[in-house]
C-alpha cells in the first residue's frame, strides 16, 4: 500500500525534529557563528614556554592560546575549519572579517564546558604569573602621540596665574591636535619588561595615555565616524627624556627625537580591550599613574582638549591608518618636569616601580633601571645631561 504523500512530509518531519532534539551539535551548526560572546575578553602577546604567543584573557588572570583552543574546538565537527592569526597584527586587521566571531565560539564554548578553572581547565589555559606579558603588538607600524592635548598638562611648569592665562587661552583657541611619531620596534616593551633611564640622562618622566588601536584602513576620517575605525583599546606609557640637545652646533634646539625615541620608552599593555567590550572612552576613561605607590597623575577625558576621535580625523588627514597602527591620546597634569601638582620637579631613579592604569583595561607595573655606561665612542653620542654647559 502506498503512503499519502502528506503522511510521509509529516514523518519527515517529525524525524528532523528528533535529530535536533538528540543533537544539538549540529543545530548550532545550522545557527551560524556565535554573534555574542558568554564573557568580555581581552587580547594579549604572551610569551609561553618562550615562544611568543597570541592569547585571549578572561578575568584579568586566565591566559587562553588561542591556537590551541581553536585546534580543541575544531575537533567537534559543528565548527567549521578557521585559520588562526600568527600574531596580533593579523589579529587585528581580520577581527573585523568574521574572526572575532570564532574568538566569541572558543570564550562560549570553554565557559560552558568549565575549561577555564578548576580540575577541568585545559592544558592552554595559564594564570597571568606563569607567562610573561609580552607588548601586545609585535610592533605598530606607527604610534601617533597626541602632545600637551590635557588641560591640566599645559604650561606645568609656569606660575598659577600664567598657568590659567594659557589654560584659557587654549580653551578658546583649540586649533587642530599636535601629534608626533613615537618610535616603534626598540621602544615598544611589554608589562613585565623594563624601562632603562639611558646613560647620562638623569631627567627621565613619566606619561600615562590612553592608547587606541586602530582596526581598518583610515584616511579622511570624520570625528563623527572615528569610532568605526577603531579595533580597540591598550594602556601606554611615553616615556620622556627631559634633558635636550646639548648647546652648540645645530641651532634647533627642540629634538623630539631625543625627547621620546630612547629604547623601552613605549610601554604598551598588559593587552588590548576590544571596543565592544570597553565602551566609549570619552565618557568612562580614568587613566592613573603612580610611582613607588604615590599618585602622580589622574585624569578623565573631560580633560581632554581635542577628543580621541577629533585625532584620529587629525591624523588620517596627513597620514593613512593602518590596522595596529597606536594613537595616544596624551597625559594630563602631574608629569615629573611640571610644578603645578607637587610644587617641584621629580624624575625617576633607578629602582623604582611606575603603575599605569586605566579603569576596564587593566594596569602595568614597569621597573626602572639606570642604563650602565655604553663603551667607546668617538664623542657623536647624545653626551650625559650634566656635561651641558
Amino acid at each position: 500500500m502506498t503512503m499519502p504523500a502528506n503522511t510521509i512530509l509529516k514523518k519527515l518531519l517529525a524525524l528532523t525534529c528528533l535529530i535536533f532534539l538528540f543533537n544539538p551539535i549540529h543545530s548550532l551548526a545550522q545557527a551560524g557563528p556565535l554573534t555574542t560572546s558568554a564573557e568580555p575578553f581581552k587580547l594579549g602577546t604572551f610569551g609561553i614556554d618562550g615562544i611568543p604567543t597570541v592569547g585571549l584573557v578572561l578575568r584579568d588572570q586566565y591566559i587562553i592560546e588561542v591556537n590551541a583552543a581553536n585546534t580543541a574546538l575544531e575537533v567537534n565537527p559543528a565548527y567549521p575549519k578557521v585559520p588562526m592569526p600568527a600574531d596580533m597584527l593579523e589579529l587585528i586587521g581580520r577581527y573585523e572579517y568574521g574572526l572575532k566571531y570564532r574568538l566569541y565560539e572558543i570564550v562560549t564554548y570553554m565557559f560552558n564546558n568549565n575549561l577555564v578553572t578548576g580540575s577541568n581547565q585545559a592544558a592552554y589555559v595559564h594564570e597571568r604569573d606563569d607567562v610573561h606579558v609580552m607588548a601586545p603588538i609585535q610592533y605598530p607600524g606607527k604610534i601617533l602621540n597626541a602632545a600637551v592635548n590635557f588641560y591640566s598638562h599645559v604650561s606645568e611648569q609656569a606660575t598659577p596665574e600664567e598657568r590659567i592665562a594659557e589654560q584659557r587661552r587654549r580653551r578658546e583657541e583649540r586649533g587642530v591636535p599636535y601629534l608626533f611619531l613615537k618610535p616603534s620596534r626598540g621602544a615598544v616593551i611589554g608589562a613585565d619588561d623594563t624601562v632603562m633611564i639611558p646613560y647620562g640622562r638623569n631627567r627621565t618622566d613619566w606619561e600615562v595615555e590612553l592608547g587606541t588601536v586602530i582596526g581598518r584602513p583610515a584616511k579622511y576620517v570624520d570625528a563623527t565616524t572615528a569610532q568605526d575605525y577603531v579595533f580597540g583599546y591598550v594602556v601606554t606609557m611615553d616615556i620622556s627624556d627631559r634633558g635636550g640637545r646639548p648647546p652648540g652646533g645645530n641651532a634647533t634646539r627642540s629634538d623630539w627625537f631625543v625627547g621620546k625615541g630612547h629604547d623601552t620608552f613605549a610601554p604598551m599593555g598588559p593587552w588590548i580591550v576590544p571596543k565592544e567590550f570597553y565602551g566609549d572612552p570619552m565618557s568612562n576613561l580614568v587613566q592613573t599613574l603612580t610611582v613607588d605607590g604615590q599618585v602622580m597623575q589622574r585624569a578623565e577625558a573631560g580633560d581632554m582638549i581635542h577628543s580621541l576621535w577629533e585625532i584620529i580625523e587629525y591624523a588620517s588627514s596627513i597620514i593613512t591608518l593602518y590596522p595596529g597602527d597606536v594613537i595616544n591620546n596624551g597625559t594630563s597634569g602631574g608629569t615629573g618636569m611640571g610644578t603645578a601638582v607637587r610644587g617641584e620637579q621629580r624624575f625617576l631613579q633607578s629602582g623604582e616601580v611606575m603603575e599605569a592604569s586605566i579603569d576596564g583595561i587593566g594596569s602595568m607595573s614597569i621597573r626602572v633601571e639606570a642604563e650602565p655606561p655604553p663603551p667607546g665612542g668617538t664623542g657623536s653620542r647624545l653626551p650625559p645631561v650634566n656635561s651641558y654647559r
